[in-house]
């Protein structure tokens, strides 16, 4: 069963970079790896446009089927972003939160870095909306993880740093033994806090599906 490594974050905070990096390090230790890449972007740069509205859903199912897709054959995908971002930028622009249901349900099993804020911002010739947007976008991301229960883990520094900080997530993800990795698959039930065996605290529980 692949690993899938999904790459979340506002723009300029070097997803596609980091992506690549994980890609050749994997590689370079034997691994089978496929890099995805942003969807929205080839979007972008063929329309000569950013998308409308309705074009969003699209969009993000076109993202999660390319990721579906390289996982076959592969031990690691290493996904540049993930439908999550285009629901992100659906609520942020267009008010729309329909996409969400979704975008967190094809995360489920995955492992989930999110690249921190604190890379200069970069403008990158195409279609970035500006060092405004990063704290909103990162916020939005974070908020949608937590309220769909999706573990993640961040990922910050800069240069080596942050290729390291990314490669012990994913090194302790691909160490995990078989029946902890079907578990983040298939998530029956979780231990979140000290008060799990209260009876009266059911904020936390997932029930069986």
């Amino acid at each position: 069963m692949a690993l899938t490594v999904v790459l979340l974050g506002a723009e300029s905070t070097g997803k596609t970079t980091l992506a690549n990096e994980l890609g050749s390090v994997l590689s370079a230790e034997g691994r089978k790896v496929a890099v995805v890449h942003e969807y929205l972007r080839e979007f972008c740069e063929g329309a000569g446009r950013t998308p409308r509205p309705d074009e969003q859903a699209a969009i993000a199912a076109e993202q999660s089927r390319r990721i579906t897709a390289a996982a076959p054959g592969r031990d690691v995908v290493v996904a540049d972003t993930a439908a999550l971002m285009v629901a992100v930028y659906s609520e942020l622009l267009f008010a729309d939160t329909s996409l969400y249901p979704d975008a967190l349900d094809a995360l489920r099993g995955q492992l989930v870095l999110v690249t921190a804020v604190d890379l200069p911002w970069v403008f990158d010739g195409l279609f970035r909306d500006g060092p405004h947007v990063q704290e909103p976008v990162n916020r939005l991301v974070r908020q949608a993880l937590v309220r769909g229960g999706i573990d993640h883990a961040i990922v910050s520094g800069q240069g080596p740093q942050r290729l390291a900080s990314a490669l012990v997530a994913v090194r302790h993800a691909l160490a995990e033994p078989d029946a902890e990795r079907e578990r983040r698959v298939n998530p029956r039930w979780q231990w979140n806090c000290e008060r799990c065996s209260d009876g009266e605290c059911e904020r936390h529980i997932r029930l069986p599906r």
